[in-house]
């Protein structure tokens, strides 16, 4: 009859004294007579021996001493001085929250532009030490630092749009000139419906904009997918764009397709293509930012009345600015294949507002005119703005919204971050 479980834990603790002191050579043969006593595996009776004793090693006088304490004791933790501690925590946490829960590649640049912004308006007040911790803290100790938060908030996204590159594969209606996504001005555009789940009757539509090389977005809401609603709001996007309109590419909407729209166009010289059909990841830089910027501001309710789609447009007043101006963004520059695995390479975080700025192509005026507009703008009032219009749209959703079957994902969140800054 083998041994009990309490004599092979006993057997163990007095083997592993001689185990843990024993040099190289007599370390097999002592594994090998516990092995053949207690029947444990080789590989775990290696493992039980040398999480038995605690080893220790100290620098004596010039002269390496090593201690063996009592078995039975997990190993001493390295105890350094946290660099980031509590307090940096504290004023890491709001900022998070008001940058939309960033990532830590993308939050840790924006604290740069970020923080001297809310205390050029009396926003925000830190520590000297603090303030220097958190312009200097890198991606990694962000993330870990908010671990616990983003577990508890277990925030999940309700799409899966990947991104990819703009695949020159598409039938264009007239060509002008080259597509050219590294020059602003070459946009997706595409439509969110606001059916609240059931798409009886008319209801609102968000007109999505995406310039292809900066990031830079424009919403617009509309009645319903009428072409004259969509041309107009089309036009509205446009003089809000710090740059021209080169090129538009669209799915395969009638909203898009036609004849009004192809007219325009071909007036103004604009490129106009469209993707193939059934094929979303054509337009895969405005299905992103269908999630990431309209559905995460405004749900997935239903909107179908006149006060709420002016309610859209005065949200989205701020919000254009909040997005383009405050939410760095990472283009893909580029993918290799290593066997099955695809290893893909990110540029440095920037804001679309940091995009242009830097694109050779866009006129010294307005980039001028950016920076200026850029000077009068606080995110946390922004912030602020945002909140109160989520909450007035729930107000006027709720009713006709069944929320057991349709959540409110983000109002809860930004309602939050509002909150730390007033």
């Amino acid at each position: 009859m083998g041994l009990s479980m309490s004599e092979r834990q006993a057997v163990t603790r007095e083997v592993a004294r001689r185990y843990q002191k024993a040099p190289k050579k007599q370390k097999g043969a002592i594994l090998d007579d516990l092995v053949a006593l207690t029947g444990y595996h080789r590989c775990y009776a290696a493992y039980v021996l040398r999480s038995q004793v605690r080893k220790l090693t100290l620098w004596v006088q010039g002269k390496l001493v090593v201690l063996v304490a009592s078995p039975g004791k997990r190993s001493l933790r390295n105890h350094r001085v946290r660099t980031y501690d509590d307090a940096v925590l504290t004023a890491l946490r709001p900022l998070w929250i008001m940058a939309d829960y960033l990532c830590g590649k993308r939050l840790a640049p924006l604290l740069k532009e970020l923080i001297p912004a809310l205390e050029k308006f009396h926003e925000l007040s830190l520590q000297e030490e603090v303030r220097a911790k958190l312009l200097k803290v890198s991606p990694a100790s962000i993330d870990r630092l908010l671990r616990a938060d983003r577990k508890r908030l277990a925030l999940k996204s309700k799409a899966r749009t990947k991104p990819g590159t703009l695949l020159k594969h598409q039938i264009p209606i007239r060509t002008f000139s080259e597509w050219n996504d590294q020059r602003p001005g070459f946009v997706e555009v595409d439509l969110v419906g606001h059916d609240g789940g059931s798409a009886y009757g008319d209801f609102a539509q968000t007109l999505d904009l995406t310039d292809v090389a900066t990031g830079w977005t424009e919403t617009q809401a509309v009645p319903n997918k009428a072409e004259k609603w969509v041309f107009e709001a089309l036009l509205t996007i446009e003089q809000n764009l710090p740059f021209k309109l080169r090129g538009l590419d669209s799915d395969n909407d009638g909203a898009f397709i036609n004849a009004h729209l192809l007219r325009y166009c071909q007036e103004h010289q604009i490129t106009f293509t469209r993707s193939r059909p059934y094929r979303k990841n054509d337009n895969c830089f405005v299905e992103q930012k269908n999630y990431s910027v309209v559905r995460r501001a405004v749900g997935y309710l239903r909107y179908d009345t006149a006060e709420q789609v002016q309610t859209l447009n005065e949200l989205y007043q701020h919000l254009r600015l909040f997005t383009n101006f405050f939410q760095p963004v990472m283009k893909l520059k580029a993918k290799t294949r290593i066997g099955s695995q695809v290893k893909k390479t990110y540029d440095t975080p920037k804001t679309p507002y940091q995009r242009v700025l830097e694109s050779p192509h866009i006129p010294k005026e307005a980039k001028q005119r950016l920076r200026k507009q850029y000077q009068t703008l606080n995110p946390a009032e922004l912030k602020r703005a945002i909140s109160r219009l989520q909450a007035k749209l729930t107000r006027l959703a709720i009713p006709k919204t069944p929320l057991q079957d349709y959540p409110l994902p983000g109002y809860n969140y930004h309602a939050i971050a509002a909150t730390h800054f007033r």
